[in-house]
């Protein structure tokens, strides 16, 4: 600074230097010291609040991407329950369906096996599947029961509305 000061003075005394007074020269050189002092001290003020607002500015964005994050993460945790519940559902309707797929193939066989015997149930085909009932069992208590019921026009035996229960061992 001494040397601008000192250049400064050097210039202003070739003024022509009649009237130019030293100490005149030096109280202009520290009146411009003190102004730009007080610019650059202003300078510094406003870039100090300029990062104060840019760190303010980061902070909120800070907790409005923490809100943000912290929605997302609850949104994914009862996506994940609701999809673990429809998942167990999905496991026990198909189950379901295996089991009910295989009762409907059975039933089928069935139907298929009553259809080639013929259409014409006779006496020797009293249940529909080719067995006489009347041969097994207790001694005359078939014959009694188709009496007095009469003549089953389905061709079945007096079990035929029995369900169809699946096998525990073709469940797991």
């Amino acid at each position: 600074m001494a040397s601008s000061s000192s250049t400064y003075r050097s210039s202003s005394s070739s003024d022509g230097g009649n009237n130019n007074n030293p100490s005149d020269s030096v109280v202009t050189v520290d009146e411009r010291k003190r102004k730009r002092m007080l610019s650059n001290r202003e300078s510094a003020r406003r870039s100090r609040m300029r990062k104060q607002k840019h760190v303010d500015d980061l902070t909120a964005q800070i907790n409005q991407l923490s809100n943000d994050n912290r929605q997302i993460l609850n949104s994914i945790t009862v996506t994940s329950q609701l999809y673990m519940k429809i998942q167990a559902e999905n496991s026990v309707l198909t189950a379901q369906m295996t089991e009910l797929s295989t009762r409907l193939q059975s039933l089928n066989e069935i139907v298929d096996l009553v259809q080639s015997n013929g259409a014409g149930f006779g006496v020797d085909q009293i249940d529909g599947c080719g067995f006489d009932d009347r041969t097994v069992g207790i001694d005359g208590y078939y014959d009694d029961m188709n009496m007095m019921s009469g003549v089953n026009h389905w061709g079945g035996s007096v079990y035929t509305n029995q369900p169809i229960m699946a096998n525990d061992i073709n469940m797991y």
